[in-house]
């Protein structure tokens, strides 16, 4: 059985964060959106769950945190190709991001880039290149 990953992630404002990943190119389920929380689809078996974050805390027992100040996770998407990479990136950048580390190219075909959400969320955009 294959199985699906449900990613989690507190948001501020919901609407502000649809709006975001909807720039950057995303849907979201319509059948698991609501005023607290909405599906967006990364794949046919990846999903991201956006909840606001008073829904979010109903989850958990521990508090949550200040992803404007730390690390909680990095979020890695992978693309077809170096170009998807930089449009996801410039497009993550003109709907508000913050831009990540340095661009990272390594010897083994590895080329990354990445971004900060508007809630402070770490996402790291890759395309590995097996060709050589």
């Amino acid at each position: 059985m294959a199985r699906k990953m449900f990613l989690n992630l507190p948001v501020k404002d919901l609407k502000k964060s649809i709006d975001f990943f909807t720039a950057l190119g995303f849907s979201f389920d319509k059948d698991f959106t609501d005023e607290n929380a909405t599906c967006m689809i990364v794949g046919d078996d990846a999903f991201v769950m956006l909840l606001v974050e008073d829904f979010f805390t109903t989850f958990t027992q521990k508090s949550l945190c200040d992803a404007s100040t730390h690390t909680e996770a990095i979020v890695a998407l992978s693309t077809d190709s170096r170009e998807e990479v930089d449009t996801l990136i410039e497009k993550a950048l003109a709907a508000g991001a913050t831009a990540g580390k340095e661009p990272m190219v390594e010897e083994t075909g590895m080329y990354g880039r990445s971004f900060y959400d508007l809630d402070g969320h770490h996402w790291e955009v890759f395309h590995m290149d097996f060709s050589g």
